[in-house]
C-alpha cells in the first residue's frame, strides 16, 4: 500500500469527520491507486462504489488541501466523475 494513499485516506477521514455520507465513493488517483469512502470512513481500497472520481495526484492533493474546489476541478476537466452525480455533489459539498 502506498504511503501517499494511506496519508490521503487519513486526511479524508479528518476532513469529513462528523459528516454523514451514506453512499460509497471512490477516488482513483492516477498511477497510485484508489481510496474508498463510505459510512465507516475512508480507506485504501479499489472496491466498487456508487460514484468514482478520477484525478491525478496533484489535483487530488489540491482538492484535499482546499486549494481547489471539487466542482471547479470537474468543470475544468481536472476531475472526472463516473456514476451517481448527486452523490458526487454531496461529497463535493462535504469537502469544500
Amino acid at each position: 500500500m502506498s504511503d501517499i494513499l494511506a496519508q490521503a485516506a487519513q486526511a479524508l477521514n479528518e476532513k469529513l469527520q462528523g459528516a454523514d455520507f451514506p453512499a460509497t465513493a471512490k477516488f482513483e488517483i492516477a498511477d497510485l491507486g484508489a481510496i474508498l469512502l463510505d459510512s465507516s470512513g475512508a480507506r485504501v481500497s479499489d472496491d466498487d462504489a456508487d460514484v468514482t472520481l478520477s484525478a491525478d495526484a496533484e489535483t487530488f492533493q489540491e482538492i484535499l488541501s482546499g486549494e481547489l474546489n471539487p466542482t471547479n476541478a470537474f468543470m475544468s476537466g481536472k476531475l472526472t466523475i463516473d456514476g451517481d452525480m448527486g452523490i458526487a455533489m454531496q461529497l463535493a459539498s462535504a469537502l469544500a
